[in-house]
């Protein structure tokens, strides 16, 4: 069965029509035959969004909320299903209705849906800083990524404001709030800017793909990527800040720094430097890359035209083999640039010479063209001189053969020996010019001459088998010290892994199997074992397949170490998503669980005092006086009081958690606020003592919230104060931000609970269970903080708590 589709309806804010234009493609799809059912679209009361909905078929919701069943069981063409990023309520088969639309895709059913920029996991931090506000509903980025078609929604920030202000948006009473907070002018430029970004990078990666099924190998400029060469020097710092000024000229380019370490050993490089470099690169908004190969040249233009680079950036050099690195790379670069810059180490030699080379086919042949020429030649010149000893002879073929082992390794020192053994057999040892030999101690010499040179031969050529093994290892360490540190600074480990390892070996793609499904790609998709060019087991049913070249038996451990790595991740990962599923449903169960026993109690003792009041009140078997009606009445007023800010607690705390508690933050000063607040608890608020100067400057706070914040903290103080020492009030000015200090000399919190009375639905000893449901301080905090700054618990001198308010003060 083929898996659907997913088309996605990104935006940068709420209100820029994604959900509109998402129902216009599902009733142009529909018009032309489709069948389109609406699994789930929240029009927000916008009326325009309404009528398009139209005679679109509409699944009825479940409990509000996607009937995800039902869809799957409708089985239509396409469904709508709107708010990807939205969690679903404790108790669902799933988190996130991301991971619905994914049950829908494998079920061959398409997906028309829309999500805001702002709910991008990647992006999250980003926009905490932008606009002050946490987000608590996110998916993952590659599931965005992994959509068909991601289509920008845009509007300038004029226009969504404007839109906001006719009421198109959010209702009337919330147009104020909102253009006040979210839809700033700045916050909806940056959250722009972001989107843009984002699409620009997730198309970039549709180009890259583009050209890896079509086999493209040219550069297509269609983004300034610059590609900076470092060798391990001290220079390597110099070429990467000259590359990155080159890369600054064209926003949005890319800086990539690449390291390519021979295989057969790191010549001159300094893990220290290396090291230092990359940190270097990623401080200037670059990345760090390791590759490696034989070649140097050809493995830079490799990864170069594997990233779509257009510019690459090398030192200029007067050693031999940097200097042939540079013009070969020129040479060959094509349409990619290629600048030689300049340098203070330009010219010099020194530093560490390269690592002793393996013995390589030209090697080889050089040791046999020696033999061939050096033996014949040796013995015309012993020929040359008259009657030349035995032992020199044999000693001068024996430094002959050495020579030759030096150069060309075991056969073509076994070849010179053998070579050797018949020169002197015929040309100096009795009976000359025949391969006889006339005296013992004769044959003894020329026995014991063959097994000296080819034991000479065998230890130079195991020697420089065990050079190549340890530079090799050395080369690969390199490449694995590279990919834990990408690892361990953040990236996803997985998608990490695999895309180091796609350029180390430049690959065209690598995938992780498992039971025949994949479950991690990198590179060309569409990979599949009977495309795989190798095959590594990774760990029990997990296998890595590689397209692009068979591996050598030298490359093959470092790719089964990779593979194991890459089983490890895909383990944590899973582990990860697993704590991450359940961190929610086990936090909702505890408040769940917390809030019913509040209710059990707190809830109704209000209501069986007021009950009981008005049934007193309405019995007509006993007469009250009218000092008793008063008193029920009293008592009956204030318990639905209590109950009233119980509930109003409860409402406030939910939409403090859900992030939909409007603020409206103006300028306003304490000496307006803690009167009106004092006003509201009644004669106790009366007792209070206020220090508050009258030259404190404004602070920027909703009033209404910072009402309750202080109602809230001056009812605890007041609650817990001896009668002859009642609470105090004190504010002062401290750089930015105007504190307001409630101080009380109660009996005071532990200095080690102070975290755990901010909790919801907690009490701690000194508290009483009469009062409330353990909401009032949770709910102070969250609202201080809503309104951009903080609420701190210190010691009261002498014994007592104080709570410490600080919010931001308007600047003089």
């Amino acid at each position: 069965m083929a898996r659907g589709e997913l088309r996605i309806y990104l935006g940068a804010a709420p209100g820029v029509g994604k959900t509109y234009a998402m129902l216009e493609e599902a009733q142009r799809r529909s018009g032309r035959g489709t069948d389109v059912v609406i699994g789930l679209v929240e029009t927000h009361g916008r009326e325009h969004t309404a009528a398009m909905i139209g005679d679109l078929e509409t699944i009825p919701r479940r409990a509000g909320e996607l009937d995800l069943d039902a869809l799957l069981a409708r089985r239509p063409q396409v469904a709508v299903v709107d708010e990807l990023a939205h969690a679903n309520p404790p108790g669902s088969r799933n988190g996130r209705r991301w991971q619905d639309v994914q049950e829908l895709l494998d079920a061959g059913i398409s997906v028309l849906t829309t999500v805001n920029v702002q709910h991008l996991a990647s992006l999250g931090d980003v926009v905490t800083r932008i606009t002050g506000i946490e987000q608590r509903e996110t998916v993952p980025d590659a599931v965005v990524r992994g959509a068909e078609q991601v289509e920008l929604v845009d509007m300038t920030p004029e226009a969504l404001r404007r839109r906001l202000a006719h009421g198109n948006v959010y209702p009337p009473e919330k147009v104020d709030a909102a253009l006040g907070n979210w839809f700033r002018t700045g916050n909806l430029t940056a959250l722009r800017e972001l989107a843009l970004l984002w699409l620009a990078d997730s198309v970039d990666d549709q180009l890259g793909q583009y050209r890896a099924d079509h086999d493209i190998d040219a550069t297509w400029e269609a983004r300034e990527r610059v590609v900076v060469a470092i060798a391990g020097g001290p220079e390597g710092e110099t070429l990467i800040r000259r590359a990155a000024r080159i890369a600054a000229r064209d926003r949005g380019a890319d800086l990539l720094v690449v390291h390519v370490s021979r295989s057969d050993g790191l010549a001159g490089a300094d893990p220290s430097v290396l090291a230092r470099q990359r940190v270097l690169a990623e401080s200037l908004g670059g990345t760090y890359h390791q590759v490696a190969g034989l070649d140097v040249p050809k493995a830079l233009l490799e990864f170069a035209r594997g990233v779509n680079a257009t510019q690459i950036v090398l030192g200029v050099s007067g050693r031999g083999r940097s200097a042939r690195v540079g013009a070969t790379t020129a040479m060959l670069a094509g349409s990619i640039d290629v600048h030689l810059v300049s340098h203070e180490r330009a010219g010099r030699g020194g530093g560490r010479g390269p690592l002793p080379p393996a013995l390589s086919r030209r090697r080889r042949l050089a040791g046999f063209a020696t033999a061939l020429a050096g033996l014949p030649l040796l013995t015309a010149l012993l020929l040359a001189v008259p009657d030349p000893p035995l032992i020199t002879a044999i000693l001068l073929f024996l430094v002959m053969v050495v020579g030759v082992a030096l150069i060309g390794g075991l056969w073509p020192a076994l070849v010179a020996s053998l070579g050797s053994f018949l020169l002197l057999n015929w040309y100096f040892t009795p009976p000359y010019g025949r391969f006889l030999v006339a005296q013992e101690e004769n044959l003894l010499a020329l026995a014991i001459f063959v097994i000296v040179a080819g034991a000479v031969s065998w230890v130079v050529d195991t020697a420089a088998r065990r050079t190549r093994q340890a530079a090799s290892a050395s080369a690969e360490a390199q490449t694995l010290a590279t990919v834990a540190g990408s690892v361990l600074r953040g990236e996803r480990p997985l998608t990490a892994l695999l895309d180091r390892l796609r350029e180390t070996f430049a690959l065209e793609s690598v995938a992780l199997v498992e039971d025949g499904v994949t479950v991690a790609e990198v590179g060309r998709p569409g990979l599949r074992a009977d495309l795989a060019s190798d095959t590594v087991k990774a760990d029990g049913d997990l296998l890595m397949l590689l397209r692009g070249r068979t591996l050598e038996a030298s490359d093959r451990r470092i790719v089964e170490a990779f593979a194991a790595q890459a089983a490890v991740a895909l383990r944590q990962e899973r582990l990860a998503a697993e704590a991450a599923t359940a961190k929610p449903l086990a936090e909702a169960n505890r408040l769940r669980t917390a809030l019913l026993a509040a209710v059990s109690h707190d809830l109704r003792t209000p209501l069986a005092s007021a009950k009981a009041s008005v049934a007193s009140l309405r019995s007509t078997e006993v007469e009250f006086d009218e000092e008793d009606r008063e008193e029920l009445l009293a008592t009956a007023d204030e318990s639905l009081d209590r109950l009233g800010g119980l509930v109003a607690n409860l409402l406030d705390m939910s939409r403090l958690q859900a992030g939909a508690l409007g603020v409206a933050a103006i300028e306003v000063g304490a000496e307006e606020v803690v009167p009106r607040a004092l006003d509201e608890l009644g004669p106790a608020g009366r007792t209070v003592a206020v220090r508050v100067p009258e030259d404190l400057p404004l602070l920027r706070a909703d009033p209404g919230l910072l009402d309750r914040v202080l109602v809230n903290l001056v009812g605890n103080a007041l609650r817990y104060s001896p009668a002859d020492r009642p609470p105090m009030i004190t504010g002062s000015a401290h750089g930015d931000f105007v504190e307001l200090r409630v101080i009380d000399h109660g009996p005071g919190i532990p200095a080690e609970k102070w975290d755990d009375v901010f909790l919801p639905f907690q009490r701690l000893g000194d508290r009483d269970n009469h009062t409330g449901v353990g909401l009032g301080l949770a709910l102070s905090r969250g609202l201080t903080e809503a309104m951009g700054g903080s609420l701190t618990p210190d010691e009261t001198p002498g014994g007592g708590l104080t709570m410490i308010v600080s919010l931001p003060a308007v600047a003089s």
